[in-house]
Parts: structure tokens; C-alpha cells; sequence
């Protein structure tokens, strides 16, 4: 079974799909998280990321694996484990102009696709139902004010040099980004089930979630 949770920055949707694996006894796939992961490996080599050209020369010889194994989910760049170095505002500002690359698009739909074939997987992004899975078994739409998502940011953050205005003004950036871009936007199917989060804790969100997957 295949349940994806689309959704933009801080709308909850990675914590609940987490924690919504964990409840299912099913598999986590944390999308984000490899996007993130290609854009550390881009600023830390000081990549020129908008020639499509030299993007795929990079990710032809760039070996990325994720692995899902005792509730974490990881990402290797080359081997090494970088789920502590893509946390931060550096991240932050440039993963959603990295993301919307059809080269790096491609090549993470490849790999969510064989990672997930013959498996109970929770998998959540911003296109996952549109585009990455558009024949998941449930499909859900998490969203939530933008003081909020703000908020929530800066709780998983481990930097402490941003504001919450800046903040806002970063995930409205993101927003328009991940909203506009011509490779598979950020959007809501008519498929898919509409959550807002805003007035809900986490728990409320995965219980929501999970009586109706179970209804």
C-alpha cells in the first residue's frame, strides 16, 4: 500500500508521515530529505546548478541511497550519512530553486520509485500524488497557516540566526517556487484528501490520518 502526503514547508506534513509509518508498521520515505541532500552537495562543491548540462554530468557520477531502518529514514551522498548537515537556513534558501531542475527531478523519482516497488510506504513531498505516485491507495493534502508553518520551522531548525518574519518571508519564496515551477509543481489533486493543521498537535494530525486510512 502506497499513502502519500503532499504539502508545502512547515504544513506538518513530514513529522505526521512519520509518525503515521511508525503507527501502520509501514515504511517512511521522506522526500525532502534527498532534495536536501542534492542541494549540500551542490553549495559544499560550489556547483553552477541552473546548466542543465553540468547537472547531469554531476548526478550521472553522484551516488545517492536512502534507507529507512528502525524508524529513521537516511540519505547518503557517496556513502556518507548527511541527515545532520541538511537542517539549516543555508538549506533552506536554496533546495526549492535546486528541486524544481527536471534532471534532479528525475533522477529522485527513480529512485522513490524503486525504493517504494513491493512495499507499505508513507511517502511524503510537495508532487507525490500528482506525479511521483498518482495511483497511491490514499492520498492526502496537509496545509496550514503560514505563522504556523513559520513557527514550526524554526523549531526543526538548528540555527538560530533567523527571525520568525524571515521566516515567513522565506517559506512565501518557497511557496511561489515550489507552486509555479514548470516540473511538477506543488499541488493538490482533486483526488486527494484536504487536511489543515493548522489548530491540530501532531497526534491529532496522525489520528486523523489513520482513522481514515482504517475507516
Amino acid at each position: 500500500m502506497i499513502i502519500a502526503i503532499d504539502g508545502p514547508a512547515g504544513s506538518g506534513k513530514s513529522t505526521t508521515a512519520k509518525l503515521l509509518a511508525e503507527k501502520l508498521n509501514f515504511i517512511y520515505l521522506d522526500t525532502g530529505s534527498m532534495y536536501r541532500a542534492i542541494t549540500l552537495f551542490l553549495l559544499d562543491n560550489k556547483i553552477v546548478y541552473n546548466d542543465e548540462k553540468i547537472m547531469q554530468a554531476v548526478l550521472d557520477k553522484l551516488k545517492i541511497d536512502i534507507e529507512y531502518n528502525k524508524g529513521i529514514f537516511s540519505v547518503f551522498l557517496n556513502k556518507k550519512n548527511v541527515n545532520h548537515l541538511i537542517r539549516n537556513s543555508r538549506i533552506d534558501s536554496s533546495v526549492s530553486n535546486i528541486s524544481k531542475i527536471k534532471a534532479v527531478r528525475q533522477r529522485m523519482i527513480e529512485i522513490q520509485r524503486s525504493f517504494s516497488k513491493n512495499k507499505n510506504i508513507v511517502i511524503e513531498g510537495r508532487d507525490i500524488a500528482s506525479n511521483v505516485f498518482p495511483n497511491a491507495d490514499f492520498k492526502f493534502f496537509i496545509k496550514a497557516d503560514i505563522k504556523i508553518r513559520a513557527e514550526r520551522r524554526l523549531e526543526q531548525s538548528l540555527s538560530n540566526s533567523i527571525t520568525l518574519s524571515e521566516m515567513i518571508e522565506e517559506i512565501k519564496k518557497r511557496d511561489e517556487i515550489d507552486t509555479n515551477r514548470l516540473v511538477a509543481p506543488l499541488l493538490k489533486v482533486d483526488s486527494a484528501i484536504e487536511i489543515d493543521t493548522t489548530k491540530l498537535s501532531i497526534n491529532d494530525q496522525v489520528h486523523k490520518l489513520y482513522k481514515i486510512i482504517n475507516n
